[in-house]
This record gives C-alpha cells, structure tokens and sequence, in this order.
C-alpha cells in the first residue's frame, strides 16, 4: 500500500502560530523570556517573530511592562470566530430600532484588551457621523467608557482604567467616580462633549448569562437630542431595550 504523504506547511507560519498559542492560552502577560523558554526559539529569531505579530496587532506588548498578551487583531478574529457570542447578530435588530426610535447614531461597542471598540455602526438619519466608526476605541470619559469601567471586571479593565485616567486632573477623576458609581444601579451612561463639542452620548450595558458585561449600545448625538438622565422617556425606553437585549443572552435581572 502506497503510504501516504503529508500535506506540505509552511515552516514560519506552524513557528508563528506556536508563538501565538502560547501566551493566548497562557492567561497572563508574558514576559519575552518566558516565551523564549518554553517555545526554544533562538532570541534573534524570536524578537523578529514577536516584532512581526505586535505590529499586526496580532499580540500585543505593553510599553511599560514590555509583557506580551493577546492583540486587538486576535480578538478581533476570535470576535469573527464566534460572533462574540452572537452578539453582532442578535443586537443588529435591536440596534435598528433604538436607531429608528431616537433617529441618532446607534453604535454597538464591545471589550477588547485596549479598550472598549466599536464593531457595528448605524448612522444617524441625518446622515451625520458623530460617534467615530468601526474599529473606534471608546475613551473612558464617553458613555461606552463609562460604562465598561464601571461594569467591566478583571485586571485588564483596572489596567485599562489606570491608564485612562492618567494625566486627568483632581476635579475630573472625581466627577468620573460619582459618575461610574451610579452606572451599576442606575443601569445607564450618559455623557457630553466626550467625542466632540455639543455631542452627547447614553449607553446601555447588554449582560450575559453569567452577569458580565460583554457589550455595550451607543446612541450618539447633539446635546438637546439625548437624554441626560435616565428618568426622560428615551432614557426608559433605552433602558428597557436594556434588558430585552440582555435577556437573548440568557440574563436575568
């Protein structure tokens, strides 16, 4: 019996992958010489397959600790793999009324380990981009960063956090306690001027099963047009879509 043959691969790639595998699975940040060890790769050549993976975003490595943990392009593609729990899928209708319903830019806005990211867009009637676009990292002090900095756990979220509020003064780190304070209970994010003068913007949190935040809907606007608390009758309405959203994803309040 003939034997038979094994499909030809590419060396670097199956090296590459190995690289990749490692500290996805890891669970924690990884220092260079810690891959180093366990994957055998000579240093010279490690550092080249490294500096490769980090600038695709594939991995990524933090300028401080020089640690090495999963890229926003990995996430991206395992977001891809999995529709992040469906939810690009199953939020899109919802995300077509709340549009149709406030008339505003509707965004839906998911983790990443840099941050809170825009995945899915629907404009404004008006034709009006105010919300940034898809691939958009949402900044702590607009109501998508609010949000997840108040509902988010874990370390990537207090180091995401930390870095965030970095260089903010005394009196503005304080209004953005008290604002994320309220968030849990109020279930709710509002917030102005963050993406531009005269924009607001109010969140609504899409829970999982489990409890943990894993998205976030955006309505973005001019001030007068979103509502600034969670009383005004958008604000119910948004809250309600909340946990209608929530409930497809096996939540329960």
């Amino acid at each position: 019996m003939a034997e038979e043959k094994k499909p030809v691969q590419i060396q670097s790639l199956l090296v590459g992958f190995s690289i990749i595998d490692l500290v996805a699975r890891h669970g924690n940040p990884m220092k260079f010489n810690d891959i180093h060890h366990y994957t055998k790769i000579t240093k010279s050549n490690l550092y080249k397959y490294l500096n490769t993976l980090t600038s695709l975003g594939v991995l990524h490595r933090d300028k401080e600790s020089g640690l090495y943990s999963a890229g926003s392009t990995l996430i991206e593609y395992g977001m891809a793999a999995v529709n992040q729990e469906d939810i690009s899928l199953k939020v899109t209708p919802y995300l077509e009324e709340i549009n149709l319903l406030s008339k505003e830019t509707t965004l839906l806005a998911v983790w990443t380990h840099e941050g809170p990211m825009i995945i899915k867009m629907i404009h404004s009637r008006a034709g009006l981009n105010l919300g940034g676009q898809v691939g958009t990292l949402l900044p702590i002090h607009s109501a998508g960063g609010k949000l997840f900095a108040a509902c988010k756990k874990g370390a990537l979220a207090a180091e995401w956090k930390e870095k965030q509020m970095t260089g903010l003064s005394a009196e503005v780190k304080k209004q953005l306690e008290q604002d994320m304070n309220h968030i849990p209970s109020d279930g709710i994010a509002f917030a102005s001027d963050a993406l531009a003068p005269s924009v607001a913007s109010a969140a609504i949190p899409v829970f999982n099963y489990e409890k943990t935040i894993i998205g976030a809907v955006i309505i973005v606007g001019f001030s007068d047009n979103i509502p600034a608390q969670a009383d005004e009758p958008l604000g119910k309405a948004l809250l309600e879509k909340s946990a209608e959203i929530s409930r497809q994803f096996g939540f329960q309040n």
